[in-house]
């Protein structure tokens, strides 16, 4: 287990929300806490720790009117450490370079390839034809319904038709670096972690997954490091003090370094 750190931008802003309350009309969304601090604060304090394998995710639509500003922090972020943070939000085979240039080492996509409810897989082959599959995450954030997980896009606001398996699992392996699981259903609330999907993902373990969603306390992590059987990463959000939590982050980065 690995702590991957996280920089969200919503309206230009870092920011920590509650990801089952994102929506695209009006640029709405439930805040657990807004810094004060710009995302290159954040990518340097990432670097200060050498940890490495963090992302950005940018929180806006592309057609939002906050969507320039909400990039503007993300770039800056990337520039501050270079080939350490992945990046995710409205990337297509059509921008993915131009992240990658700004210093991306990987990027980060959902909506792209799931898209009207199915897998398009010709837009996947293309990304890959882009930047090769060593720079490409999958984010495979999901949400339960009829006690399934099904993969979620447009910013978590639209089920697919797809589930989460073993077997997806394995098919998508050969697209892409990494996994990005949010428990969307938990993220941003800080009230425990979905265990059923946290034993999924420690069931698979081929490449690597990093898991975020409801960790609040080191009970939690426990847990997650035990239901992932150690191969399932971790970032944690809303319950970090740098985001107005009350779990220490130097705390956690002792604890994980400690469980290896």
């Amino acid at each position: 287990m690995e702590f991957r750190p996280c920089i969200d931008i919503h309206n230009g802003k870092v920011k920590q929300i509650i990801g089952g309350s994102l929506k695209d009309e009006g640029d709405a969304a439930s805040e657990n806490y807004v810094s004060e601090l710009d995302a290159a604060f954040y990518a340097n304090l990432y670097k200060k720790h050498q940890l490495k394998g963090g992302h950005i995710i940018l929180l806006n639509a592309v057609s939002s009117n906050f969507f320039k500003e909400t990039k503007e922090q993300a770039i800056k972020a990337l520039n501050a450490y270079p080939e350490n943070l992945q990046i995710g939000g409205g990337i297509t085979a059509d921008n993915a370079e131009e992240y990658l240039e700004h210093g991306a080492s990987h990027v980060i996509v959902t909506s792209y390839v799931f898209r009207d409810g199915s897998i398009k897989y010709e837009n996947l082959e293309k990304l890959v034809s882009k930047v090769g599959k060593e720079k490409i995450v999958l984010d495979l954030s999901c949400r339960k319904k009829d006690d399934r997980y099904y993969i979620v896009t447009d910013r978590w606001q639209n089920y697919t038709k797809v589930e989460l398996s073993l077997e997806m699992l394995d098919e998508f392996s050969n697209y892409c670096d990494e996994f990005l699981i949010h428990a969307v259903d938990v993220e941003g609330k800080a009230e425990g972690i979905e265990e059923e999907l946290a034993g999924l993902l420690g069931g698979w373990g081929k490449i690597p997954v990093t898991y975020a969603g409801g960790v609040h306390n080191f009970s939690d992590l426990k847990k997650l490091r035990e239901l992932g059987k150690g191969r399932v990463n971790v970032t944690i959000g809303s319950a970090l003090d740098l985001f107005g939590g009350s779990m220490k982050w130097e705390e956690v980065l002792t604890y994980i370094k400690e469980q290896k």
